[in-house]
């Protein structure tokens, strides 16, 4: 019989390895499309997933359930997600060229192949990673994590109606985009799908 999360991490938290091994490879394939949509590629996505799953163990006995485990996962993903994007500001410009196109062999290829199988998937992937990192973020949230409003707002600490307004226009933004064939026209989507200015 499969165990819920909350089983699963209510052992781990008295200590139970094999249940905390459980938990992370239930959720690993989800956290790293977070951070595959985030980063905007395998090898920075890689880093932050990892990143990211050092903090949940780390952390875990302090998760005290009053959200789900999985939304309390794809916030530190999320967190490390930015944090990786930070860190890529900052490298020199080779580095970031080559973080861009990876040579050589693509870290975690299995989850890289199961998240861009498809030529349409990967074209989402191009304009997605165009889009501006304000509006990217909520949108991976809400489409990838299935988190709503609240807890996206909770989690990037900006009003709901800002998170909805961020969504909205991203989307705009992206279906202009995968309809043109260009890169995402940033915060600036055709007048016609305009929506109202974010608060």
């Amino acid at each position: 019989m499969t165990r819920s999360d909350a089983e699963l991490t209510s052992a781990a938290q008295a200590g139970g390895r094999s249940e905390l091994d459980e938990l992370l490879r239930r959720h690993y394939d989800r956290i790293f499309a977070v951070c595959r949509r985030i980063t905007g590629n395998d090898s920075d996505a890689a880093d932050a997933a990892q990143e990211a799953l050092i903090s949940i163990v780390r952390s875990l006995y302090r998760f005290d359930g009053r959200s789900s485990f999985s939304t309390w996962a794809y916030r530190i993903a999320t967190n490390a997600s930015l944090d990786e994007l930070r860190r890529r500001r900052r490298r020199p410009m080779l580095a970031i060229g080559d973080a861009e196109q990876p040579q050589g062999e693509t870290p975690d290829p299995d989850a890289g192949m199961r998240i861009d199988a498809v030529a349409e998937r990967m074209e989402l992937d191009d304009v997605l990673a165009a889009l501006p990192v304000d509006f990217r973020v909520p949108i991976v949230l809400r489409d990838i994590a299935g988190l709503d409003y609240a807890e996206i707002a909770e989690t990037l600490a900006i009003p709901a109606g800002t998170v909805k307004s961020r969504i909205a226009r991203g989307r705009a933004a992206l279906a202009h985009a995968l309809s043109c064939g260009d890169s995402p026209p940033g915060n600036q989507p055709p007048h016609h799908d305009r929506p109202t200015p974010a608060p």
